[in-house]
């Protein structure tokens, strides 16, 4: 049965308008940006299948061109379309960011690098570079190394930061390992960083460790 055909109360569309976002199932939500299903099925019943064959939303969004394009229903423009989306979300958190202190909203702060970061199949460390009030200037991935580590040096840090002009620096990486507990050498990197940069009177307010689903906070550990 067509979409079209349900009760109103039970299209996605129409419960997206009256319950708003939040109420819909991911198969529901997946289908509202398919728009169409194909021949014998409904726009949600092919949500519900693509779902089951990448094993859930996440990895559907994660998926390369040939891996997305590969499957019943889907093609090269609704990867288009999907990619488009997913960056458009990464501007709007980031603008979200720029607009305020960092400290003010801390949880958008991890919202955004996690979004940046936690996809990442290597490591990578990255620095968001603040003003005197802790407006974000810009953030840069700095370093990428392998699955395991990267190597971080002190110097670039230091001269990214003055080439923005920066007061302070929140400093991230990720884990591709998925676990975010920070390691020994996490530890000893970020007392590194805060030496090298304390010489040019740049702050070292936070290091985030992202994980798959989790962060950590060197700042909440009291270890900065």
């Amino acid at each position: 049965m067509a979409i079209t055909d349900w009760p109103p109360g039970e299209r996605p569309r129409e419960r997206l308008l009256s319950q708003g976002p939040q109420a819909l199932s991911d198969a529901e939500l997946l289908a509202i940006f398919l728009r169409t299903g194909v021949r014998g099925k409904s726009a949600v019943d092919l949500a519900r299948e693509l779902l089951n064959e990448f094993d859930g939303l996440r990895s559907l969004l994660r998926a390369d061109r040939k891996q997305f394009c590969r499957h019943h229903g889907l093609g090269i423009a609704t990867f288009v379309q999907l990619q488009a989306v997913l960056e458009m979300s990464r501007r709007y958190l980031q603008e979200n960011l720029s607009r305020g202190s960092a400290l003010e909203n801390p949880q958008q702060t991890r919202d955004y690098l996690t979004c940046q970061m936690r996809e990442y199949q290597r490591e990578v460390f990255a620095c968001l570079f603040l003003d005197n009030r802790h407006r974000v200037i810009a953030c840069e991935e700095l370093f990428q190394g392998s699955i395991s580590s990267a190597s971080v040096h002190p110097r670039e840090v230091v001269k990214s930061a003055l080439t923005h002009n920066a007061a302070a620096v929140i400093l991230a990486h990720n884990h591709p390992s998925g676990v975010a507990e920070p390691s020994e050498a996490d530890r000893h990197l970020t007392r590194k960083l805060q030496d090298a940069l304390s010489l040019v009177d740049v702050r070292v307010l936070d290091h985030l460790v992202i994980g798959d689903g989790e962060s950590v906070s060197f700042a909440e550990r009291g270890l900065i």
